[in-house]
């Protein structure tokens, strides 16, 4: 019988956003939340996990597309210097890592101090998974677990999703679909790294190649097939409301459209709900 975590990113974004967590969680959909230290709205979705602590709470690690909690003179590797923030989208940054201008111990320091400042406001985090799935790569990957583990968390997201579940993924777009599958060929690094750390994480994702698209005929070809074991589900709900309009995302129209689709995961027999709380074992399987 597969479990499945059902986690919602970009707690904080927008209170719309955080409004559709909150509500899917109480319905028995959403098992798990990550929420953002430097977003519009993360006071509110402090609160609103502080309130639920059945909904599971982790961090959302951001290095694209925000503001750091750090100065950015502490961390200038990671900042725009046009903007004086993070850069707004992921090409620069990878640009930057693959050219070896990004300092590891910065990634370490904004890392600490965005898992800090939600500890401080009195959550306690189940995990950890990054923006954009930054974590993917070995150089954000090995500070980032440094910074967690201080903090006393061991467990994060595999961003990586299996072949079988990329090429089921008929809605998504080729592009799309050919990124994902390329990111494939860093797992098997990025597992033997968090053997040698010691974390805990899940035998893979699902929905990642058809983010801004998932609808129930997604849901019953994922999750409906998914083989034994532990999975992820990623999910993007949201009111789409001015504030989201406003906000740095490409995820608008498609949040309500997801949420309208969620239901879906209970004509889907055998299937048990958990979140990153009880994930006891590590990564069980390579299949594809």
């Amino acid at each position: 019988m597969p479990r499945l975590i059902v986690n919602a990113d970009d707690f904080g974004l927008t209170s719309g956003v955080n409004r559709a967590i909150l509500e899917l969680h109480q319905a028995g959909l959403v098992t798990s939340a990550t929420i953002m230290a430097r977003a519009p709205a993360t006071a509110e979705a402090v609160e609103m996990a502080r309130a639920t602590p059945s909904l599971g709470a982790g961090c959302h690690f951001v290095l694209t597309g925000g503001s750091p909690v750090l100065p950015a003179g502490d961390i200038s590797s990671l900042i725009d210097p046009a903007t004086g923030a993070f850069f707004s989208s992921l090409g620069p940054l990878l640009y930057r890592l693959f050219t070896g201008r990004i300092r590891a111990d910065h990634i370490e320091a904004e890392a600490r101090v965005q898992i800090e400042f939600l500890q401080k406001a009195g959550l306690t985090l189940t995990h950890i998974d990054a923006h954009k799935h930054t974590h993917a790569f070995p150089q954000i990957l090995r500070p980032l677990l440094r910074a967690a583990r201080s903090c006393g968390i061991t467990r994060i997201r595999n961003p990586f999703e299996p072949l079988w579940a990329v090429r089921a993924t008929t809605q998504a777009g080729l592009l799309r679909a050919g990124m994902v599958a390329a990111l494939l060929s860093l797992r098997s690094t990025w597992q033997r790294i968090l053997r040698e750390e010691g974390f805990l994480t899940t035998d893979g994702t699902l929905a990642m190649t058809g983010t801004g698209a998932l609808d129930a005929a997604m849901i019953h070809a994922l999750v409906g097939r998914a083989p034994e074991g532990t999975w992820e589900l990623i999910t993007h709900p949201g009111y789409c409301d001015e504030e989201l309009a406003r906000s740095q995302t490409r995820l608008r129209e498609s949040r309500e459209f997801e949420m309208r689709a969620l239901p879906a995961l209970r004509e889907i027999s055998s299937l048990e709900l958990l979140s990153f709380a009880s994930l006891h074992t590590g990564t069980r399987s390579e299949a594809e």
